[in-house]
């Protein structure tokens, strides 16, 4: 691994291209024997600067749920980053598109928690049991580092590429739909551009929940209650530019929608 300072000052760099929009170097270009722990330890220490500055930590992010994204990525697990309150808005938002770069946006479920979830052997049926309800959500990617050559050990140090997260629709409860057989249509300025179903996401997308509570009880740490999880997309990333207009039809569910000026 890296050793310590190296980590601070590569978290010190996410933040400043953070605060002031711009993209760094790939990390990988620059330390060839950076690993998937040392991405983690560089996120972490950005999330820590990000809370001293009064930022709210109210959920996570869990990408390469796909097994075309795990193939294409070369990584056989998924990753994750953390949410901001200051990163949440409601659909029918509109959007500034120069606050994120390399703009694109993906279809998912957000799972909200009424109770922690913690152990080494958490399951679907225990994820559903601590939910709350489920909410149709897009996730906005953003990119603080060259997209040419990236891995996923510079996606992870880049907080897994979370932008925003814009939620809508109907809200439902977990016992109430097969989610695995949610699907939707994201439309890009009134053209389908993908669709897909939720079970795309490691079979049910409360698999990845599970995945993610097991893998922050190894360090200590755990979902909490009134947390919202986005579980993981269950289309390919959607292009996006200024002047855009995103609609995600979710049918029984509802639509979400945002536009990008």
């Amino acid at each position: 691994m890296l050793d310590n300072a190296t980590h601070r000052a590569l978290a010190a760099e996410l933040a400043e291209a953070d605060r002031d929009r711009t993209m760094v170097p790939r990390i990988t270009a620059r330390f060839p024997d950076a690993e998937v722990e040392d991405s983690y330890a560089i996120q972490g220490l950005w999330r820590d600067r990000m809370i001293a500055a009064g930022r709210r930590l109210v959920g996570r992010k869990i990408g390469l749920t796909s097994r075309a994204m795990q193939q294409a990525t070369g990584i056989t697990e998924p990753d994750y980053g953390v949410i901001f309150d200051d990163t949440v808005v409601e659909s029918g938002a509109v959007i500034e598109h120069a606050r994120y770069s390399t703009v694109r946006i993906e279809v998912e479920l957000a799972f909200v928690l009424r109770a922690p979830l913690e152990g080494a052997h958490l399951t679907v049926l225990d994820v559903l049991r601590a939910t709350e309800y489920v909410v149709p959500a897009l996730e906005v990617l953003n990119a603080h580092i060259e997209l040419e050559g990236r891995t996923v050990v510079d996606t992870i140090a880049d907080n897994a590429a979370y932008g925003a997260m814009v939620l809508g629709g109907r809200p439902v409860r977990p016992d109430d739909v097969d989610l695995r057989w949610v699907a939707a249509m994201i439309s890009r300025n009134e053209t389908v551009e993908e669709t897909g179903v939720a079970g795309g996401v490691l079979g049910h997308p409360a698999t990845g929940v599970a995945w993610l509570a097991r893998k922050l009880g190894r360090h200590g740490a755990r979902l909490e209650a009134g947390e919202t999880i986005l579980a993981g997309s269950f289309t390919r990333p959607v292009w996006v530019n200024p002047g855009d207009t995103v609609h995600a039809d979710y049918r029984d569910l509802g639509v979400v929608t945002c536009r990008f000026v």
